[in-house]
């Protein structure tokens, strides 16, 4: 799916007369991807030289752009703020990641707790970027 495809598929979802949050295909995947770190050498927001040379983590290009070519959604989701934008495209595009979107700004500081309407698994990079596979864990939910 490219960006034009994708755009049309979560614009203008009209259930009743009334717009709604669209739902993506059963088997799509709307991957939210850290950057630093988790694609290339964590560099800090203070140290924006180093962005554009981050050492690429190889694994992470050939997952992410098989998934890609799956027709899974790639949104880079980065603590990296607007002023890093430029650089952080020039990276992306020179080492051919491909994509659907690139977040700046999300919080800085880890320990994420995600709430939203929509369900939402999280995955933890600890240095291997692999197709991802099942496992039972304990997680923490809102009372029913």
């Amino acid at each position: 799916m490219d960006k034009e495809e994708v755009e049309k598929l979560l614009h203008d979802k009209v259930e009743q007369g009334e717009h709604v949050s669209p739902v993506l295909p059963k088997g799509i995947k709307n991957y939210l991807i850290d950057i630093d770190g988790t694609i290339c050498d964590d560099i800090p927001n203070e140290e924006p030289e180093r962005m554009a040379t981050a050492a690429l983590y190889p694994d992470a290009l050939k997952t992410l752009n098989k998934w890609f070519d799956e027709g899974h959604i790639i949104c880079f989701f980065t603590s990296r703020t607007e002023d890093h934008r430029e650089v952080t495209e020039f990276w992306l595009n020179k080492h051919g990641f491909k994509y659907h979107s690139l977040l700046m700004g999300k919080p800085r500081g880890g320990n994420y707790h995600w709430i939203d309407n929509h369900l939402v698994k999280a995955t933890r990079y600890k240095g291997k970027f692999t197709d991802l596979v099942e496992k039972e864990v304990t997680i923490q939910v809102f009372e029913d």
